[in-house]
């Protein structure tokens, strides 16, 4: 992890304990959302917590055809909880992440899952939630094939 890194999770986790006790909803783990194509809960300080299991071989690139460069342009802060994640940005540069890797990825980047993957992350909700419309419609040209 780059030491870059370190204080956009302090400032992430700030603003969600400020988040917190203005609003202090909270769901237990196993009570999060399991039935969307990408579970996620929006509203939190104006962020959205994604919190995701993926298998292998997973590729996340179909979903993002016709987005900027064919790539997701919302900033995630978060951890790797199981499994390793494949990144590729828009420059080139390519990123591992692994099981117990907290991350900060900058917008302009593709995923593959490695291995059998557990994530949470962090998003800027209404950069995520047009993310999320975008993906939905994809999902639905592909039921309709």
């Amino acid at each position: 992890m780059k030491s870059s890194t370190l204080p956009l999770l302090l400032i992430l986790f700030c603003m969600s304990i400020s988040s917190f006790a203005q609003n202090p909803e909270k769901i237990a783990i196993e009570e999060f959302p399991a039935d969307q194509p990408i579970n996620y809960v929006s509203g939190w300080g104006d962020m959205a917590v994604a919190v995701n299991s993926m298998p292998a071989g997973t590729d996340l690139a179909p979903l993002l055809e016709g987005l900027k460069n064919n790539s997701c342009q919302v900033p995630h802060w978060g951890l790797i909880k199981k499994g390793v994640l494949k990144l590729t940005y828009d420059d080139g540069t390519v990123q591992t992440l692994k099981a117990g890797d907290l991350f900060y990825m900058p917008p302009g980047h593709v995923g593959v899952v490695v291995e059998d993957l557990t994530i949470m992350d962090f998003s800027p909700s209404k950069k995520f939630e047009k993310l999320m419309d975008h993906i939905d419609a994809k999902l639905a040209e592909g039921s309709q094939e």
